[in-house]
């Protein structure tokens, strides 16, 4: 929030009510208001002013009143809120009567809930609980939980994995065969780091299931390539739901753009075939970052779309744990999905280093980055070179 002062709270009464800031003529009940500064600590922070009614009409509040909301809040912050916040307080003065502001930060620590184990969040000016799938994400963002280790019902390590392709990656990786092992396969798979108990790990079925989207239908690549400029565009040149193990919709994703764009000549010979207008080495990188890197806790699929004058690679979910545009382009990564990158990284040609967005801008400078926090969406934008 921006430094409080007169003004800006006279601004802020005058605005009303909304995502980051709520009003309270009294505060009567401390579960309420542990709820409410649970959930600004659960999104981007607020203020809550009290001796505002939800009309913003000043009504003040009494110098007792402060002592008392004083020691509420501070209680409230180390006991009924976990883990622990710490808000500021300050008193103003205006029309001459006494607003009491409470300044939640936004959290460093996610998920925050009150003592009651309930979940909060902020939806414009009011709040509700948290679903299974915000939470999961936010126990993800702060690295208590790790999405692609979380077990897939009914995917069965036997019967749903593409064994063969399984036998000939242990090979190649591991310098031996699936059957000369004296653990069993069940066992074999559970050191990966792919499966327990014969079930598997997200990781194992986007890597190894002959079909993963029998599970995760989400989990996929929406490909359409436009006429124009818009998505609003009522046709198109073609449209494919890209699905199967990563590498294959890796794959499939590539061969996608390469029939879509164009192959220019620059001053090569007639008879080659030419460069790809948008950099291979570009979107083989950000095609591989949008696999691994995803928010596999968001129940959506990758969109990669072909526009006359643009190529757009969507991937569900934010950059996690505070990076941002700047600090990814200098080399700065946080890795979201361990395992599957881990284990990726050997199929698919990843490195993994850090310097991928470096690459990209090097091969392609036309290319545009927008962590999108509302739309809860990483996008990736290549200007096509025929009309740079």
């Amino acid at each position: 929030m921006q430094e409080l002062s007169d003004e800006y709270i006279k601004k802020l009464i005058r605005l009303g009510e909304e995502s980051r800031v709520q009003f309270k003529a009294k505060i009567t009940d401390l579960d309420s208001l542990a709820a409410e500064m649970t959930a600004f600590s659960n999104t981007l922070g607020g203020i809550i002013l009290v001796g505002v009614s939800d009309k913003s009409t000043i009504v003040g509040i009494s110098d007792q009143e402060i002592r008392s909301l004083n020691q509420a809040v501070a209680n409230i912050a180390s006991q009924k809120i976990q883990p622990v916040i710490y808000p500021q307080v300050t008193i103003w003065e205006i029309e001459g009567k006494n607003i009491f502001a409470i300044n939640i930060p936004k959290g460093i620590a996610k998920p925050y809930c009150t003592n009651k184990g309930v979940y909060w969040t902020k939806v414009g000016s009011d709040k509700r609980k948290l679903s299974r799938e915000e939470l999961l994400r936010l126990f993800q963002e702060s690295g208590s939980i790790m999405m692609d280790e979380l077990l897939v019902h009914g995917a069965d390590c036997r019967q749903d994995m593409d064994l063969s392709y399984f036998y000939s990656f242990f090979e190649k990786q591991y310098g031996s065969l699936v059957s000369e092992q004296t653990i069993p396969f069940e066992q074999l798979l559970a050191n990966i780091g792919i499966a327990e108990n014969g079930t598997l790990n997200l990781a194992g079925l986007m890597l190894f299931a002959q079909k993963p989207e029998r599970f995760r239908p989400a989990f996929i690549i929406k490909a359409v390539s436009f006429y124009g400029t818009e998505i609003t565009d009522t046709t198109y040149k073609s449209s494919i739901d890209i699905t199967g193990k990563l590498e294959v919709q890796f794959e499939t994703a590539l061969n996608f753009l390469k029939n879509n764009l164009d192959f220019i000549q620059s001053g090569q010979n007639f008879n080659s075939v030419g460069k790809l207008e948008i950099a291979e080495d570009a979107l083989v990188e950000c095609l591989q970052n949008a696999l691994f890197h995803r928010d596999y806790s968001k129940n959506a699929a990758i969109r990669l779309l072909v526009f006359k004058d643009r190529v757009e690679l969507i991937s569900p979910g934010v950059l996690p744990n505070h990076l941002t545009i700047e600090r990814i382009k200098n080399g700065n990564s946080v890795i979201r999905n361990s395992t599957l990158t881990s284990l990726g990284g050997k199929i698919l040609p990843y490195r993994g280093i850090g310097s991928g967005i470096r690459r990209t801008l090097k091969t392609h400078p036309a290319t545009e980055f927008i962590n999108d926090v509302e739309g809860e969406e990483f996008k990736v934008i290549f200007r096509r070179k025929a009309l740079l």
